[in-house]
């Protein structure tokens, strides 16, 4: 039997990481169908499970991968945005962030240093900003 599903299986797609995140979308709303009982759940919990068996089956290895690519570059970004907004959140304690206003440019200051004098490091502006 596993030898006739490897053969099956042979030439197709299978399952890659927007397809799992799929199959969990549809989990979920499955999980939550069982609560609400919002037909609108179950409708795209079956949506997205036709979907994700489509793409498993599919010999448009080129075509699936792009879009694989496509979901990777959204999570990338979605994860970096997350990132920095965390690191400035802990940077956010000990130090004001200001922008240069001739070239934009963002500068760290240490907080309770009072009234200071700052050279931009890019165009060497300099402006007076409470730190």
């Amino acid at each position: 039997m596993k030898k006739r599903f490897l053969d099956f299986m042979a030439g197709r797609y299978g399952a890659d990481e927007l397809s799992r995140f799929m199959m969990g979308v549809c989990l979920v709303c499955l999980l939550l169908n069982m609560f609400t009982r919002w037909g609108i759940l179950y409708a795209v919990a079956l949506v997205l499970l036709g979907v994700c068996y489509f793409r498993m089956f599919s010999r448009n290895l080129s075509k699936r991968n792009a879009e694989n690519q496509k979901y990777l570059n959204l999570l990338r970004d979605v994860r970096n945005r997350f990132s920095r907004a965390k690191n400035r959140a802990a940077q956010s304690k000990d130090y004001h962030i200001y922008k240069c206003p001739s070239c934009g440019q963002k500068i760290r200051i240490p907080r309770g240093k009072g009234k200071i004098c700052i050279t931009c490091p890019k165009c060497r502006t300099e402006f007076e900003k409470k730190s």
